[in-house]
């Protein structure tokens, strides 16, 4: 009897561990450790006049390469869809994203989009979550190689994302399963790009912490990450940056969320 009751309680107590260290659901769990953040050019390479160039192919917004350590986190495996965000509507009564009425945007698998920045906070909130840092939006779309794009160097087409206006709207979330991170997200690059926490600053890669970076402590626009439906090969590889107003309510910007 006893090797019985011990057999029961050492189930339970490995059922309890393993629930205890799994993902919340739809969700996927980023481990704790340093990564390269940026494009590869490093500070070295760069030339003086470049410091303060916010071109985006010299200095800009993406360089220099720099070494970020994270702690773990948890982050959505998709994009939030409109069926999601619809629950959050009827609960909250906020008021409905723009183009909620337009059929080439709100089947209930697209994305959300026609946000602001601000309406994507609450509802991460509401799901007692928030929205991932720069950092950790870079680091789960990178994954552990140095790659350009989430799904690996080869070059982007129609098989791997919505891009480059061929589609001319969002398609439903996790429609690309050979354009999926190396830890399984999907949308990274194209569909929609993405909120997420950090003010934007262009220079904030050559004095951004190396542990947890936050981003700058306030500014005028919100980083964006991703490429859209919209944007051109060039604008969807893993490290590119763009930034908008926290107002801005567009039909290509989306979001997910992290823990």
């Amino acid at each position: 009897m006893k090797p019985l009751i011990f057999f029961i309680f050492s189930t339970f107590f490995a059922a309890s561990i393993h629930a205890e260290n799994s993902p919340p659901n739809g969700m996927v769990l980023i481990e704790k450790g340093p990564f390269l953040m940026g494009s590869k050019k490093s500070t070295l390479e760069l030339k003086p006049h470049d410091l303060f160039n916010t071109d985006r192919h010299t200095l800009g917004p993406e360089n220099p390469a720099h070494e970020v350590y994270l702690d773990s986190f948890y982050i959505d495996i998709y994009e939030v869809t409109n069926e999601a965000y619809a629950k959050f509507m009827k609960e909250t009564r906020v008021k409905k994203p723009k183009g909620w009425n337009d059929p080439n945007f709100n089947h209930p698998q697209q994305p959300v989009v026609g946000i602001s920045w601000k309406e994507a906070v609450k509802f991460c909130q509401w799901q007692n979550k928030r929205l991932p840092t720069e950092a950790e939006w870079e680091k789960a779309a990178r994954g552990k190689r140095p790659i350009r794009y989430p799904w690996g160097n080869t070059s982007p087409d129609s098989n791997k994302l919505n891009y480059n206006q061929e589609i001319k709207k969002t398609t439903t979330v996790g429609s690309f399963d050979s354009g999926k991170s190396d830890y399984g997200l999907y949308d990274l690059s194209g569909n929609a790009s993405e909120w997420v926490n950090d003010w934007h600053f262009p220079e904030y890669y050559l004095f951004s912490p190396k542990e947890n970076p936050p981003g700058p402590e306030k500014g005028q626009y919100k980083v964006i990450r991703g490429g859209s439906w919209r944007n051109k090969a060039d604008d969807v590889d893993l490290v590119y940056r763009n930034a908008t107003t926290p107002k801005n309510r567009s039909l290509a910007i989306g979001f997910r969320c992290a823990r």
